[in-house]
């Protein structure tokens, strides 16, 4: 490797800033790490080795792929920015373990994209410093995917985190944190404040891991049906669990009487409010319902 400083040193993201009279996008979310240290912190809490292969939506300038570059097999990321893509080029231009994708993720074919960019028995991970604005788009398409990653270390707005490895009976739990907890177990690994980006956004992010967790038992009769039903659960957070119902099957008295009959069945109140509800507790009523009829 060269002497050159490395692509997220303060001075150097500058550097590339002006040479390139770059246009950062806000509209796409654009903000650069430049902390070296978070950036070592990533590389660790995603506990990557030069047998992995790895996935990065959003790479930027390169500051985080360089790093991935250094202690992966073999990265494949994903920029929707076209003007990012020569100056990517030659930023990494010393590395020949980087595929750089003009591409929006969320229009990707991604299981065939994989295949055709990967060796298919190394493990694979994804890691990223998410763009704000779209987030959990991102996140849900990545997990509903079917793709089996063997981690998925992100960066994202500490928001957003906090509503992700949220527990039931707190203000952050809602649909997000199930479809998650579903299919992770996801921890916050650490907080990254504003300070660290150029330029700064207004809020400060966390790196949440997910690894794969043991399927629920019993599992949902229907997945796309469970995600469904969950989120209008939450349609409307401050009304008891029993006008969410309403609202997802209708007032008709024969339903609600039916409802009723479930509810009693399952040991739900109808009083409860959707945030207290566990994710099995929302599986084996979900599949109460559909024994019933109603689903």
């Amino acid at each position: 490797m060269s002497n050159t400083p490395l692509i997220a040193s303060p001075a150097r993201t500058q550097a590339i800033i002006n040479r390139y009279g770059l246009n950062i996008k806000k509209s796409l979310g654009q903000n650069f790490l430049t902390d070296i240290n978070i950036l070592e912190h990533i590389v660790q809490a995603a506990e990557l080795s030069e047998k992995d292969n790895v996935i990065e939506i959003g790479p930027g300038i390169g500051g985080l792929t360089e790093f991935l570059a250094q202690n992966s097999h073999h990265v494949l990321a994903f920029e929707i920015d076209e003007q990012l893509v020569p100056i990517l080029g030659e930023t990494l231009s010393q590395y020949d373990n980087i595929t750089i994708l003009n591409q929006d993720i969320l229009k990707a074919n991604l299981p065939k994209v994989i295949k055709e960019n990967f060796d298919q028995d190394r493990p694979l991970k994804l890691v990223a410093n998410l763009p704000y604005y779209i987030t959990t788009p991102i996140l849900m398409n990545v997990l509903q995917s079917g793709i089996q990653f063997d981690s998925i270390t992100v960066m994202m707005q500490k928001e957003v985190a906090d509503r992700l490895v949220a527990v039931p009976g707190t203000k952050a739990y809602g649909s997000l944190s199930i479809a998650v907890q579903y299919r992770t177990d996801a921890e916050v690994a650490f907080t990254v404040p504003r300070t660290a980006f150029i330029p700064q956004p207004n809020v400060d992010s966390a790196i949440v891991t997910m690894t794969k967790r043991v399927p629920f038992d019993p599992a949902p009769f229907d997945e796309r049906v469970f995600s469904k039903f969950v989120k209008g659960s939450f349609m409307h957070r401050r009304k008891s669990f029993w006008n969410n119902l309403c609202a997802i099957f209708g007032k008709d008295q024969d339903v609600k009487d039916r409802i009723t009959n479930v509810l009693n069945r399952v040991r739900i109140s109808p009083q409860i409010r959707a945030e207290r509800l566990t994710i099995e507790q929302f599986i084996v009523l979900v599949n109460a319902l559909h024994e019933e009829g109603l689903l």
